[in-house]
């Protein structure tokens, strides 16, 4: 009797239990159902992007993206955090047709590598956007930027939109300038000498490099003297007969006496990168060609009060190129030729690069906002004055690196020019070997 009220009572719980579970299993259908097409409903933009999640570029343009799909509920977006691992995993995916619908990247890359998948803007960027206060979004973005990636597209169309700029340029302390009675920033290379001369006088080394940026000083000067195509030919003259140009002997005595006068740091023949921007930053240098994106890099050790300033490299007497020569570039956005929402990709590229978000990714990360109006970093205020003067585009270090097998040679002799151990002409025998 027991035995048989045990199992009736079984069956009754297995009976509840298969209710239960039936019950559960509809729910959780419905749910996915109901997800699924919360999901099928949006359009999808898939976003692969060249930063990690926890870079504060990173940050901010997760919190743009969140807005734009705040604001724009029949949209989502799904950001793919590649890193720098973008240059190796970008191209398979597109080749696959992966999809992948707005990517970001250096501009050369993105227009010179991938230019045959991007989508044409020109007709995008003539529209105005919600951000962009009815003007047309070309209006609203720095022109040599906007340029700049015409020049390097080769059917002169725009590939793709910039954000993040940079130049290349000098550097420095501007409480050392205020200190040395220094009022303007030199814009040739006699007025570069005054200024190194009275920073010294007033006990303050001028000048400093390193390994890692030792030739944009090498490649700048040789190109304001012949101009960076001819830099090009230089280094990859087999022959090594340009070394005995002019040219290069009128760079090497400039610098060798840059040397005897004692404007450089005592470690300059020495210097591994980061140790010339550690020398700027701690107040031990005045001057350093670098990027714009320096303040950034050595917060930690300036904080956020370190008095920047930067000027272009000072054009020498009667050379061919003036201080409008600019190395300058960005990051940039581009869109997939196969995009099935082209005017909803290019609504979040302007929603990331106008207005609020572009001035907070540049407060953020110290570095160029992309339009014209935004705010600047107060550390950035005078490289804003040397990118809208720029009338030309220089390659990174003007040519000089573009043999990279020779590239090492040259820095290792250079260095060793503006340490003293070599003379103008030891210079370029050392090179000719």
């Amino acid at each position: 009797m027991k035995r048989k009220n045990v199992t009736v009572l079984l069956v009754v719980v297995m009976c509840c239990l298969n209710v239960f579970v039936g019950c559960q299993k509809q729910k959780s259908e419905e749910v996915k159902t109901v997800s699924k097409n919360d999901v099928s409903d949006k359009k999808i933009l898939e976003y692969w992007t060249m930063w990690n999640e926890t870079e504060i570029q990173g940050q901010v343009i997760k919190e743009a993206v969140d807005d734009f799909m705040k604001i724009n509920p029949d949209i989502q977006v799904n950001i793919t955090w590649c890193g720098r691992e973008i240059r190796k995993t970008l191209q398979p995916a597109l080749d696959k047709k992966e999809a992948v619908d707005i990517w970001d990247e250096d501009v050369e890359r993105v227009v010179k590598n991938w230019g045959d998948y991007t989508l044409s803007l020109d007709d995008y960027v003539k529209k105005p956007y919600p951000t962009t206060e009815g003007k047309a979004y070309e209006e609203c973005i720095n022109y040599n930027l906007m340029n700049l990636i015409k020049v390097f597209s080769d059917d002169s169309t725009l590939k793709a939109i910039p954000y993040q700029a940079y130049i290349t340029s000098f550097m420095y302390n501007k409480d050392h300038f205020i200190d040395a009675g220094i009022t303007e920033t030199p814009k040739t290379w006699e007025e570069f000498l005054v200024v190194c001369e009275k920073l010294k006088a007033k006990g303050h080394t001028p000048l400093t490099t390193d390994d890692a940026y030792a030739d944009a000083l090498i490649g700048y000067h040789l190109s304001r003297i012949k101009g960076y195509e001819w830099v090009e030919e230089l280094v990859a003259d087999e022959s090594k007969a340009m070394w005995d140009d002019e040219a290069v002997l009128r760079m090497a005595e400039d610098y060798e006496h840059l040397a005897s006068q004692g404007y450089f740091s005592k470690n300059i023949d020495s210097n591994i990168w980061p140790a010339g921007q550690q020398e700027v930053a701690s107040g031990d240098v005045t001057m350093y060609v670098n990027g714009s994106w320096l303040p950034n890099e050595v917060l930690g050790t300036t904080g956020p009060d370190f008095n920047w300033g930067q000027f272009s490299y000072p054009a020498v007497k009667d050379g061919v190129e003036t201080i409008g020569n600019l190395n300058f570039g960005s990051q940039c956005y581009a869109i997939n030729k196969e995009c099935e929402y082209p005017e909803e990709a290019f609504r979040l590229i302007a929603h990331i690069t106008t207005g609020e978000w572009d001035e907070k990714l540049a407060a953020s990360s110290m570095g160029m906002p992309s339009s014209n109006d935004a705010n600047w970093p107060i550390q950035l205020q005078e490289a804003k004055g040397v990118l809208e003067n720029a009338t030309e585009w220089n390659p990174y270090g003007c040519g000089i690196s573009s043999n990279i097998d020779l590239a090492p040679t040259i820095i290792s002799n250079f260095q060793k020019l503006m340490s003293g151990e070599l003379t103008a002409e030891r210079f370029i025998e050392e090179m000719k070997k």
